[in-house]
């Protein structure tokens, strides 16, 4: 059996800036989706709230009758 050589400050350095370059990999996939995701909740939520408003408004509504005298 062969003397194999020992793991070396350079392998752990490479493997851990492959690690890194992965990460970098999936955190941009996740701050696409969840901008994406934001600005859906966004236009989402100011929808429901120009709904209800317009249904407060109809309720609230004041009818003003003009009578000529």
């Amino acid at each position: 059996m062969t003397e194999a050589a020992g793991i070396t400050p350079a392998d752990i350095e490479a493997k851990f800036r492959d690690i890194q370059g992965q990460i970098d990999v999936v955190a941009g996939d996740s701050k696409k989706r969840l901008a994406v995701a934001g600005a859906a909740g966004a236009v989402l939520l100011m929808l429901i709230v120009y709904v209800l408003g317009r249904r407060a408004g109809k309720k609230k509504s004041t009818v003003v009758e003009i009578r000529r005298l």
